[in-house]
């Protein structure tokens, strides 16, 4: 039909047909190695930063000064210089310094002190989003105030902060394609050099439909989670 041809078939072939979408189709297993790689990088990353998150945001809480200042300081250095600047900070001057890094090793490192200052203000918000009362209850019962964090408070905070949990996580996956500025193997990487290759265009856009199937991807679990959270 005329129409099909048009419209449908004859579209199809016209694409299928172009050499960027060769490039495509051929590199695609080296995409995906690239993507799998990132997914790595970014969820080691993340473990680090909720680790230090977690102390971050309840270290803004305390009445220990210096544990205070020192929190305040991490979290507003972190928050307040780019990401950009801070893996090349940490990769060619502080790093060197203390062993002899590697690109890898350097962006999750770079990659997790920034998510942990995020997560910090994540963690302090989620904290003090919980009624007073409830501390006031536990304290009541006998707990001492590590008790009455640990088995009252956290568990009600976790609850808040899963969504923007959620979201840090989907932030820090495409901020992570700022490590292959260190030569990092990820996908943004791999796609530099297959363009420095082909000059195709086509390259950066499967590059960016890979990237959105893993944040929506990452987006759909953590709908499901807050749902299932939310009926517990």
């Amino acid at each position: 039909m005329p129409g099909l041809e048009l419209f449908g078939l004859g579209f199809l072939d016209s694409i299928t047909s172009q050499y960027g979408y060769r490039v495509v189709t051929n590199n695609i297993g080296y995409f995906l190695g690239g993507a799998w790689y990132t997914v790595f990088i970014t969820a080691i990353s993340l473990a680090i930063g909720m680790v230090l998150g977690l102390f971050a945001g309840l270290g803004k809480l305390t009445s220990n000064k210096f544990l205070y200042y020192l929190s305040t300081a991490y979290i507003d250095f972190f928050r307040g210089t780019p990401l950009f600047v801070q893996i090349f900070l940490l990769y060619f001057g502080v790093l060197p310094m203390i062993y002899d890094n590697d690109p890898v090793s350097s962006a999750i490192i770079a990659l997790g002190l920034n998510s942990g200052a995020y997560i910090g203000e994540i963690v302090r918000a989620g904290i003090q989003a919980v009624d007073v009362g409830q501390m006031e209850a536990a304290r009541s019962l006998g707990m001492n105030h590590r008790q009455a964090m640990t088995y009252v408070i956290l568990p009600q905070a976790f609850k808040i902060v899963i969504p923007p949990l959620i979201n840090e996580f989907i932030a820090l996956l495409k901020d992570s394609s700022l490590v292959s500025a260190i030569s990092v193997a990820e996908l943004m990487h791999r796609g530099d050099l297959v363009f420095a290759n082909t000059y195709q265009a086509w390259v950066f856009g499967a590059v960016a439909v890979i990237y959105f199937i893993m944040t929506k991807t990452i987006s759909v679990i953590g709908d499901h989670v807050e749902r299932r959270l939310a009926t517990d």
